[in-house]
Protein backbone atom coordinates (compact mmCIF):
# COMPACT_ATOMS: atom_id res chain seq x y z
CA UNK A 1 0.00 0.00 0.00
CA UNK A 2 1.51 3.34 -0.93
CA UNK A 3 2.14 5.91 1.44
CA UNK A 4 -0.76 8.32 -0.43
CA UNK A 5 -3.34 5.80 -0.13
CA UNK A 6 -2.54 5.05 3.48
CA UNK A 7 -2.47 8.82 4.27
CA UNK A 8 -6.10 8.73 2.61
CA UNK A 9 -6.96 6.06 4.77
CA UNK A 10 -6.20 7.93 7.70
CA UNK A 11 -7.52 11.81 6.82
CA UNK A 12 -10.93 9.78 6.58
CA UNK A 13 -10.52 8.66 9.28
CA UNK A 14 -9.33 12.04 10.68
CA UNK A 15 -13.22 13.30 9.13
CA UNK A 16 -14.67 10.63 11.03
CA UNK A 17 -13.62 11.39 13.83
CA UNK A 18 -14.67 14.94 13.79
CA UNK A 19 -17.88 14.07 12.30
CA UNK A 20 -19.19 11.38 15.63
CA UNK A 21 -17.77 12.60 18.58
CA UNK A 22 -20.81 14.62 19.17
CA UNK A 23 -22.08 10.65 19.64
CA UNK A 24 -19.78 9.81 22.15
CA UNK A 25 -21.61 10.36 25.00
CA UNK A 26 -19.87 8.33 27.25
CA UNK A 27 -17.38 11.47 27.36
CA UNK A 28 -18.62 13.54 30.84
CA UNK A 29 -17.13 16.33 32.64
CA UNK A 30 -18.51 15.88 35.62
CA UNK A 31 -17.72 13.50 37.10
CA UNK A 32 -14.69 13.73 34.95
CA UNK A 33 -14.53 11.31 32.06
CA UNK A 34 -11.07 9.02 32.38
CA UNK A 35 -10.54 8.88 28.74
CA UNK A 36 -10.20 12.73 28.25
CA UNK A 37 -7.27 12.19 30.85
CA UNK A 38 -5.97 9.07 28.86
CA UNK A 39 -5.69 11.11 25.78
CA UNK A 40 -4.29 14.31 27.32
CA UNK A 41 -1.00 11.58 28.16
CA UNK A 42 -1.30 10.30 24.67
CA UNK A 43 -0.84 14.10 23.40
CA UNK A 44 1.87 14.70 25.41
CA UNK A 45 3.40 11.82 25.15
CA UNK A 46 3.48 12.51 20.92
CA UNK A 47 4.50 15.92 21.62
CA UNK A 48 7.90 15.09 23.40
CA UNK A 49 8.81 12.47 21.59
CA UNK A 50 8.18 13.07 18.56
CA UNK A 51 7.15 16.67 17.61
CA UNK A 52 9.61 18.79 19.92
CA UNK A 53 12.45 16.19 18.20
CA UNK A 54 11.10 17.43 14.87
CA UNK A 55 11.26 21.23 15.79
CA UNK A 56 15.10 20.33 16.22
CA UNK A 57 14.96 18.75 12.61
CA UNK A 58 13.28 22.09 11.13
CA UNK A 59 15.51 24.44 13.00
CA UNK A 60 18.12 22.68 11.11
CA UNK A 61 16.90 23.42 7.82
CA UNK A 62 15.50 26.93 8.05
CA UNK A 63 17.92 27.89 11.12
CA UNK A 64 20.14 29.93 7.98
CA UNK A 65 17.05 31.71 6.40
CA UNK A 66 16.08 32.46 9.86
CA UNK A 67 19.10 33.70 10.92
CA UNK A 68 18.74 37.39 9.51
CA UNK A 69 17.33 41.03 10.61
CA UNK A 70 16.56 40.80 14.17
CA UNK A 71 16.71 36.76 13.68
CA UNK A 72 20.40 37.15 13.72
CA UNK A 73 20.23 37.96 17.58
CA UNK A 74 18.48 35.06 18.26
CA UNK A 75 18.73 31.22 18.95
CA UNK A 76 16.34 28.33 18.29
CA UNK A 77 13.90 30.39 15.85
CA UNK A 78 11.93 27.45 15.94
CA UNK A 79 11.00 27.08 19.12
CA UNK A 80 10.63 30.61 20.38
CA UNK A 81 7.76 30.49 17.98
CA UNK A 82 6.41 26.97 19.90
CA UNK A 83 6.33 29.14 22.44
CA UNK A 84 4.38 31.83 20.43
CA UNK A 85 1.96 28.87 19.19
CA UNK A 86 1.41 28.25 23.03
CA UNK A 87 0.64 32.07 23.85
CA UNK A 88 -1.71 32.61 20.71
CA UNK A 89 -3.50 29.70 22.13
CA UNK A 90 -3.41 30.51 25.36
CA UNK A 91 -4.78 34.04 24.09
CA UNK A 92 -7.62 32.68 22.45
CA UNK A 93 -8.65 30.35 25.59
CA UNK A 94 -9.04 33.68 27.55
CA UNK A 95 -11.03 35.40 24.94
CA UNK A 96 -13.11 32.46 24.89
CA UNK A 97 -13.53 32.56 28.78
CA UNK A 98 -13.92 36.09 29.38
CA UNK A 99 -16.88 36.04 26.32
CA UNK A 100 -18.68 33.26 28.34
CA UNK A 101 -18.52 35.43 31.41
CA UNK A 102 -19.80 38.22 29.32
CA UNK A 103 -22.58 36.32 27.82
CA UNK A 104 -23.74 34.72 31.10
CA UNK A 105 -23.71 38.11 33.39
CA UNK A 106 -25.93 38.84 30.46
CA UNK A 107 -28.08 35.78 30.28
CA UNK A 108 -27.86 35.03 34.47
CA UNK A 109 -27.13 31.62 33.04
CA UNK A 110 -23.98 29.44 33.52
CA UNK A 111 -24.75 26.93 30.34
CA UNK A 112 -23.91 29.87 28.05
CA UNK A 113 -22.15 30.03 24.68
CA UNK A 114 -19.73 32.73 23.72
CA UNK A 115 -20.61 35.34 20.80
CA UNK A 116 -20.50 34.80 17.69
CA UNK A 117 -17.21 37.04 16.61
CA UNK A 118 -15.40 34.61 19.57
CA UNK A 119 -16.64 31.63 17.68
CA UNK A 120 -15.37 32.14 14.64
CA UNK A 121 -12.08 33.78 15.87
CA UNK A 122 -11.59 30.33 18.18
CA UNK A 123 -12.51 27.98 14.82
CA UNK A 124 -10.19 30.03 12.18
CA UNK A 125 -7.47 29.54 14.68
CA UNK A 126 -8.49 25.31 15.01
CA UNK A 127 -9.24 25.39 11.29
CA UNK A 128 -5.80 26.45 11.05
CA UNK A 129 -4.62 23.81 13.52
CA UNK A 130 -6.27 20.79 11.54
CA UNK A 131 -5.39 21.83 8.01
CA UNK A 132 -1.53 21.64 9.34
CA UNK A 133 -2.34 18.48 10.35
CA UNK A 134 -3.72 16.87 6.94
CA UNK A 135 -0.95 18.47 5.35
CA UNK A 136 1.43 16.75 8.08
CA UNK A 137 -0.22 13.39 7.43
CA UNK A 138 0.82 13.09 3.99
CA UNK A 139 3.71 15.41 3.52
CA UNK A 140 5.31 13.97 6.99
CA UNK A 141 9.01 11.90 6.58
CA UNK A 142 7.63 8.74 8.39
CA UNK A 143 10.20 6.37 9.13
CA UNK A 144 8.13 3.49 8.73
CA UNK A 145 4.02 2.87 7.80
CA UNK A 146 4.11 2.53 11.98
CA UNK A 147 4.87 6.19 12.42
CA UNK A 148 1.92 7.20 10.09
CA UNK A 149 -0.31 5.22 12.46
CA UNK A 150 0.72 6.70 15.52
CA UNK A 151 0.15 10.21 13.95
CA UNK A 152 -2.88 9.21 13.16
CA UNK A 153 -3.74 7.15 16.69
CA UNK A 154 -2.14 10.16 18.84
CA UNK A 155 -4.20 13.06 16.94
CA UNK A 156 -7.25 11.08 16.38
CA UNK A 157 -7.66 10.78 20.50
CA UNK A 158 -5.96 14.64 20.76
CA UNK A 159 -9.44 15.53 18.48
CA UNK A 160 -11.82 13.79 20.39
CA UNK A 161 -10.79 15.70 23.82
CA UNK A 162 -10.69 18.96 21.07
CA UNK A 163 -14.03 18.46 20.46
CA UNK A 164 -14.98 17.98 23.72
CA UNK A 165 -13.98 21.11 24.99
CA UNK A 166 -15.13 22.79 21.63
CA UNK A 167 -18.46 21.79 22.10
CA UNK A 168 -18.24 22.85 25.65
CA UNK A 169 -17.54 26.46 24.84
CA UNK A 170 -19.79 26.84 21.93
CA UNK A 171 -22.63 24.25 22.24
CA UNK A 172 -25.03 24.24 19.54
CA UNK A 173 -22.81 26.23 17.04
CA UNK A 174 -19.96 23.94 17.02
CA UNK A 175 -22.08 20.82 16.41
CA UNK A 176 -24.06 22.89 13.59
CA UNK A 177 -20.74 24.81 11.55
CA UNK A 178 -17.51 23.84 13.79
CA UNK A 179 -16.82 20.23 13.40
CA UNK A 180 -18.16 20.53 9.91
CA UNK A 181 -15.26 23.02 9.23
CA UNK A 182 -12.74 21.33 11.39
CA UNK A 183 -13.28 18.00 9.17
CA UNK A 184 -13.28 20.61 6.07
CA UNK A 185 -9.63 21.89 7.09
CA UNK A 186 -8.55 18.27 7.89
CA UNK A 187 -9.30 17.12 4.01
CA UNK A 188 -8.11 20.62 2.73
CA UNK A 189 -4.74 20.52 4.35
CA UNK A 190 -4.33 17.16 3.18
CA UNK A 191 -5.35 17.87 -0.52
CA UNK A 192 -2.84 20.80 -0.72
CA UNK A 193 -0.12 17.98 0.77
CA UNK A 194 -1.48 15.49 -2.06
CA UNK A 195 -0.77 18.72 -4.65
CA UNK A 196 2.11 20.66 -3.78
CA UNK A 197 5.18 20.88 -1.55
CA UNK A 198 4.73 23.98 0.90
CA UNK A 199 7.69 26.15 0.94
CA UNK A 200 9.49 24.09 4.33
CA UNK A 201 10.53 27.46 6.07
CA UNK A 202 6.38 27.73 6.43
CA UNK A 203 5.78 24.56 6.89
CA UNK A 204 8.44 24.64 9.79
CA UNK A 205 6.56 27.61 11.38
CA UNK A 206 2.88 26.12 11.11
CA UNK A 207 4.41 23.05 13.09
CA UNK A 208 6.34 24.83 15.67
CA UNK A 209 2.59 27.14 16.36
CA UNK A 210 1.25 23.69 16.03
CA UNK A 211 3.02 22.04 18.77
CA UNK A 212 2.51 25.27 20.81
CA UNK A 213 -0.74 24.68 20.46
CA UNK A 214 -1.13 21.07 21.22
CA UNK A 215 0.77 21.74 24.30
CA UNK A 216 -1.73 23.92 25.89
CA UNK A 217 -4.94 22.24 24.53
CA UNK A 218 -3.80 19.31 26.58
CA UNK A 219 -2.42 21.77 29.81
CA UNK A 220 -5.93 23.69 29.92
CA UNK A 221 -8.01 20.12 30.04
CA UNK A 222 -5.95 18.76 32.44
CA UNK A 223 -4.67 21.36 35.24
CA UNK A 224 -7.81 22.93 36.05
CA UNK A 225 -8.56 22.32 39.88
CA UNK A 226 -12.64 22.41 38.68
CA UNK A 227 -11.50 19.33 36.24
CA UNK A 228 -10.51 16.99 38.37
CA UNK A 229 -8.72 15.04 36.43
CA UNK A 230 -7.43 11.29 36.63
CA UNK A 231 -3.95 11.20 37.07
CA UNK A 232 -3.62 7.74 36.56
CA UNK A 233 -5.23 7.74 33.65
CA UNK A 234 -2.99 10.31 32.04
CA UNK A 235 0.08 8.43 33.38
CA UNK A 236 -1.20 5.25 31.68
CA UNK A 237 -2.18 6.98 28.46
CA UNK A 238 1.50 8.87 28.33
CA UNK A 239 3.48 5.42 29.50
CA UNK A 240 1.46 3.20 26.87
CA UNK A 241 1.85 5.45 23.66
CA UNK A 242 5.77 6.17 24.61
CA UNK A 243 6.80 2.39 24.32
CA UNK A 244 4.81 1.78 21.74
CA UNK A 245 6.67 4.79 19.91
CA UNK A 246 10.01 3.76 21.59
CA UNK A 247 9.06 -0.14 20.43
CA UNK A 248 8.65 0.41 16.68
Amino acid sequence: MTKTVLSFIFVMGFALVHLSSKYLSFIKDSPRNKFLSFAGGVAVSYVFLHLLPDLNHYQQKVGKTLNHGIGHYLEDHIYLIALLGLALFYGLERLVKNSKKKQGAQSNSEEVAVSSGVFWVHIASFFLYNAVIGYLLIREEYETKWGMFFFFLALSIHFVANDHGLRKDHKQKYDKYGRVLLTVAILIGWGIGAITVVHELIVSILVALLAGGIILNVLKEELPEDQESSFVSFITGLTGFSVLMMLV
